[in-house]
């Protein structure tokens, strides 16, 4: 029979489900008042309001987020999607590279975090296949999705069922104890969106294409002495380039631009080649060739050298000058960025040279590219006239470069994913996410402390400056775990997680523990398709549990049921981030997914269930 607190707590998450669907507030905001109601109303003891905020599973997911920034930064996965996609594959094998690369790196990094590295390069794949951007971006969305239910650390329901699992006396799931049934879902996934799949994706014009292009960028790299490149002919590295959609039109020997360069003269160390490139390319570029930008012989402006520029500028402007100083936002002055500024028409910079206007004295910043606009050619990139309207590349503190946007009349475009290979900080960055999943995975520590451990050395190498280590987490989440976790407490306490799994056991599962399992699933898998995912885990988990100790059968087959349908959103834009990322640029509607997800739910549902009952049998 069913009580009063379990009325109040079913009403309020019956509401805040509507509220979700409804999508009028923030998510965050509505599980936020979900937990203050239901301890107003009692239902949680008020030492325990805010227990979630240091929860392990929210603690990691945090880490995880920053820990896919710092692998973002270093430039080493794009250089890794530009090696691995072909050149001159089908279409098919196109879609199935670029959506099985997004499926492996969303296993070991927040599955977001991966489909937002690669949608760029999808949308060019897309354009060299002649094909509408959304059949492109559909099947790598689909595939990221997948991939996180793979590992304990690829999305955040599984880490939520990893620690409701304590619960059931048996401890926390393993990193690699989503694999035998994640992997088989995803495996058979994978091959059916991208054999099947990406051809039931609707034809839609991308919308707000201009925003994804502003033109190819010329910009000067530099031949390291004893590199990759040294001892090849022009037209050897031009050939090299061709695979990255970059092409040389010009070369710089000992200060003196060489006129109509023969394609067979030899490059030598200290060349410069003026290089035409899409600015997703260069980092592809300086990786696979060895080279380095032609104004920043480190792939940074030096430390020491940057803040000796920064001094002189605050010098010019009559500013007192101090050793080590910070910007307003108290970083160091050593962190640079690079940012893409317009050049507008009323701009003091139209018809003068970065020599002009002494860019680096004056204000310590490097311009490392102009857009083409119609140029044939270059002398050299610092004596280029800045024309009206075009794309110059920049490379600075955040500081410095807003003041140089305000004093040259210059708007910054929307932030891009332009990284500059660093291989001390790549490999630090690899070797410390390898064991942070290693002794995860090995039981040595906890999740959320070894994933903690290497946040904490990608913060202090500066593989992740400490001004985006906040900006790189997703904080409406962290306040959606955080305040649902209390509240899926309350369903455990208040019985009303038993109330609901024994009228699913009464009234569809008739008893039967197999058929059960399948209604959590299914149940779980719509309720994904409308909420978020970590919010679908955490209610679910506890009515799992619940319904596994009703039938007297292992608690982890339905947990992982849970895990497999919180995953697995593919009806709506709603459910999970990914499928909201690609409605924009993919030209979705609200009604185009169903058609790629519901023969794919299907899939998963006829797929999973099998292998619960086998690795996990009840």
């Amino acid at each position: 029979m069913i009580n009063d607190d379990q009325i109040i707590l079913l009403s309020i998450l019956a509401a805040t489900l509507v509220l979700f669907v409804w999508n009028r507030w923030r998510y965050d905001l509505v599980a936020m008042g979900a937990l203050l109601t239901t301890a107003v109303a009692g239902l949680v003891p008020l030492d325990e309001v805010f227990a979630g905020f240091g929860h392990p599973a929210v603690i990691t997911v945090a880490c995880v987020l920053v820990l896919s920034r710092g692998l973002l930064l270093t430039g080493a996965v794009d250089a890794l999607a530009h090696r691995v996609l072909p050149t001159k594959a089908g279409t098919t094998v196109t879609i199935a590279v670029i959506t099985g690369l997004g499926t492996l790196l969303s296993a070991f990094m927040n599955n977001v975090g991966a489909l937002a590295l690669l949608m760029p390069i999808a949308i060019q794949v897309a354009a060299k296949q002649q094909l509408t951007p959304g059949k492109v971006l559909m099947p790598l969305a689909f595939g990221s999705i997948l991939g996180g239910m793979t590992t304990m650390i690829g999305t955040p329901p599984n880490l939520i069922v990893a620690d409701f699992r304590i619960a059931t006396g048996s401890g926390s799931f393993a990193m690699f104890d989503y694999a035998p049934v994640g992997l088989g879902v995803a495996g058979l996934g994978f091959f059916f969106v991208v054999l099947i799949g990406w051809r039931l994706v609707p034809r839609r014009e991308q919308a707000n294409a201009d925003n994804f292009d502003t033109g190819t960028y010329l910009t000067e790299v530099r031949v390291v002495e004893n590199g990759k490149v040294c001892g090849k002919t022009l037209k050897e590295i031009d050939g090299l380039m061709e695979e990255a959609d970059a092409q040389i039109v010009g070369m710089v020997r000992d200060q003196f631009r060489v006129l109509a360069p023969n394609p067979d003269r030899i490059i030598q160390g200290g060349d410069v080649l003026v290089v035409e490139a899409e600015p997703e390319s260069l980092a592809e570029i300086l990786s696979s060739l060895g080279l380095e930008l032609g104004e920043d012989r480190n792939g940074r402006v030096g430390e020491k050298n940057g803040l000796e520029k920064e001094q002189t500028r605050k010098k010019l402007h009559g500013e007192k000058e101090l050793e080590g100083e910070k910007d307003e936002s108290g970083d160091d002055l050593k962190e640079v960025v690079l940012q893409e500024f317009v050049v507008m028409p009323n701009s003091i910079l139209i018809g003068h040279t970065a020599i002009d206007i002494r860019l680096r004295a004056r204000y310590g910043i490097n311009l490392l590219a102009v857009s083409r606009q119609g140029r044939h050619m270059i002398k050299r990139l610092r004596s280029t006239q800045i024309q009206t309207g075009e794309v110059l590349l920049m490379q600075g503190t955040p500081a410095v470069l807003a003041e140089f946007a305000a004093d040259f009349s210059c708007v910054p475009l929307a932030k891009r994913s332009i990284h500059i290979p660093n291989k001390r900080k790549t490999l630090i960055a690899i070797l410390f996410m390898a064991a942070a999943i290693g002794v995860t995975a090995f039981g040595v520590l906890p999740a959320a402390i070894s994933f903690a451990v290497a946040s904490l050395v990608f913060i202090l190498t500066r593989i992740v400056p400490p001004r985006l280590v906040y900006e790189s987490i997703d904080w409406p989440v962290i306040i959606l775990l955080g305040a649902l976790i209390p509240v899926a407490g309350a369903m455990a306490s208040t019985g009303a997680a038993d109330f609901i799994a024994r009228l699913l056991l009464d009234k569809l599962a008739k008893g039967y523990p197999i058929v059960a399992l399948v209604v959590i699933l299914v149940v779980t898998m719509t309720l994904s398709d409308f909420m978020n995912n970590a919010a679908t885990a955490a209610v679910m988990c506890p009515v799992a549990i619940s319904t596994a100790g009703q039938l007297s059968v292992n608690a982890d087959s339905f947990l992982m049921a849970v895990a497999v349908g919180a995953s697995c959103a593919f009806l709506t834009p709603l459910g999970h981030q990914n499928n909201t990322l690609i409605m924009g640029p993919g030209g979705f509607r609200f009604g185009d997914y169903w058609r790629l997800g519901l023969p794919l739910e299907i899939l998963v549902v006829g797929t999973s269930v099998p292998l619960i009952l086998w690795f996990w049998p009840l």
